[in-house]
């Protein structure tokens, strides 16, 4: 498997790159264990009364009491992520994957740092399983101390940025950090650590200025231990504003940011691929997801084609259908979300059935798996295409338009591409964090091409045998008798058309054989103007 090629020795930025052990630059494309160290209740399908971890420790001691609600949670914390999980995601290509922790999970309340040595033991339980299975690990302080956001993301207890208001709070981080780092500081399988997760969202900018300072401790604190692990920082406001980003603290250092609901185009990266140019440092998008395939399918190719590493959120949540693993919500659940939101107390036993039914459906084994997630991830046939997903790298490699070409309306403004068509103009929405929403293209939302323009798909595949064939399909509109060319790397596999204005999904005539790796796929207006919203790419 090629990860296992590129995952050796110390991760190290170089430049605009990320390079591993042997001086081979790597692309980091993994998965996150949101929940896992620090329960989101939105993944649990939760209301507001449930939300972070210490109102579900809350829920589950009142009801089966304390003695059975530790055994939960020790069962929980055994069960969310276990080897077959690792093993799984090796299987599935990706290299790498980020561990949120919770400083309340991990260490006790108060100075001076006291660690519970039982917790660092599932640390060291996945990092051992990554070496095995080689994917990089990318240690998160997803909850620090006090809490960096003051919102449910990490457990604030008064929805407060505590971390930034007591002192306290800053040299438990610190100290949290440099213990970190003295324990893992020979573990080459551990990428790098990520300091804070999304600091102060922009209703508590005040505290703006803290944050480089913070991070800046923390940094020569690891320093003193560590020289070897990549640093990532991550900006204001989820991840996204870098403007506090005002001092290269480091020589071995990587920035992140999050991306949720916008859409995926360049621009709405484009102050993110500036500072990599000004600081000369690789850049990740370190937490992103919770949409549909179809966006993945956009946005996940975005960062390929500017080669950005990349990291899914998330792995495994409560019946949903947008990540890889659904867990089966288990019977009564309902009774629980009724209680939060002011209903009946389920009875003790009732409880503790449904809860330790919700543990029991936690292992992979039993979840529900959803191979299009990650082939949406990948490019991964099966797969559906949106067609104003077409690549990012520019024209004459990405598309080709002639002089006649139309200037349409669309959300793809910046990278010189004139053929996109929306009937209805769309408003770009500022950043929100709006996990478990999804991003909705406009049932009109399509790619116009003139005649002898052209755009490039790239699909990927990662196993191949002589007798494997593909077929595809493309959802167009046509004027009279026009017709769409589509070449595979440089072949012509043949010409679809149709007559009339309406859209109709056409099959190319014939299957056709793709090479293992990266494919490109052109779709061209051969004679008259054509209009394609996707393209089906199938294994037959």
């Amino acid at each position: 498997m090629e990860h296992k090629r590129e995952v050796r020795g110390f991760l190290k930025a170089s430049g605009k790159k990320v390079i591993n052990g042997e001086g081979q630059e790597i692309v980091l494309r993994g998965v996150g264990f949101g929940s896992w160290l620090l329960p989101e209740g939105y993944m649990w399908r939760f209301p507001d009364q449930g939300d972070r971890p210490r109102r579900i420790e809350r829920l589950i001691a009142d009801l089966v009491g304390e003695t059975k609600a530790a055994e939960f949670w020790e069962l929980y914390y055994d069960r969310y992520t276990a080897e077959a999980d690792i093993q799984k995601i090796a299987s599935e290509g990706f290299n790498s994957v980020r561990v949120p922790i919770s400083a309340r999970f991990l260490i006790e309340e108060g100075e001076p740092l006291r660690v519970k040595e039982g917790r660092l033991q599932l640390l060291d339980r996945v990092i051992e399983w990554c070496r095995k299975y080689s994917l990089y690990v990318i240690l998160d302080l997803h909850g620090a101390p006090g809490g960096q956001t003051g919102t449910n993301i990490d457990d604030s207890e008064n929805d407060k940025p505590e971390l930034f208001m007591d002192e306290r709070n800053k040299r438990l981080t610190v100290a949290l950090w440099r213990m970190l780092a003295d324990r893992y500081q020979d573990e080459w399988i551990v990428a790098g650590y990520d300091l804070l997760n999304e600091p102060l969202p922009d209703w508590f900018s005040a505290y703006n200025d803290q944050v480089m300072p913070l991070y800046k401790e923390i940094v020569e604190a690891i320093r003193e231990v560590d020289n070897r692990h990549m640093i990532i920082l991550e900006g204001a406001h989820w991840a996204t504003d870098w403007s506090i980003f005002d001092e290269k603290i480091d020589d071995n250092l990587m920035l992140q940011f999050h991306k949720y609901w916008n859409n995926p185009d360049t621009e709405s990266i484009q102050l993110f691929l500036d500072k990599r140019e000004e600081w000369n440092v690789p850049i990740f998008m370190g937490e992103g997801g919770e949409n549909n395939c179809d966006w993945f399918a956009g946005v996940f190719r975005l960062y390929e084609d500017h080669d950005i590493s990349w990291n899914f959120w998330t792995w495994k949540k409560l019946d949903c259908t947008n990540s890889p693993c659904s867990v089966i919500m288990p019977n009564g659940w309902r009774l629980l979300v009724d209680y939060l939101e002011g209903g009946a107390k389920p009875d003790a036993k009732l409880a503790e059935r449904i809860l330790w039914e919700y543990l029991d459906n936690l292992s992979i084994e039993r979840c529900l798996y959803r191979p299009e997630v990650v082939n949406a991830l990948f490019r991964r046939p099966p797969v559906r295409i949106p067609a104003i997903f077409y690549g990012y790298k520019g024209g004459g490699t990405s598309f080709s338009i002639g002089k006649t070409a139309e200037k349409n309306i669309g959300f793809r403004v910046n990278d010189g591409m004139d053929i996109r068509f929306v009937e209805s103009e769309r408003e770009k929405p500022n950043f929100q964090h709006m996990k478990g929403e999804e991003w909705q293209p406009d049932e009109l939302m399509y790619i116009q091409l003139a005649p002898n323009d052209w755009v490039a798909y790239e699909f990927t595949v990662t196993s191949i045998s002589s007798t494997t064939d593909y077929t595809l399909d493309m959802r167009l509109r046509m004027e009279n008798y026009g017709s769409v060319a589509v070449c595979l790397n440089g072949v012509l596999l043949g010409t679809s058309g149709m007559k009339g204005n309406d859209w109709h999904t056409v099959r190319l005539r014939g299957k056709f054989q793709a090479k293992e790796g990266i494919n490109r796929l052109v779709l061209m207006a051969a004679d008259l103007p054509a209009s394609i919203q996707w393209l089906h790419i199938s294994p037959v």
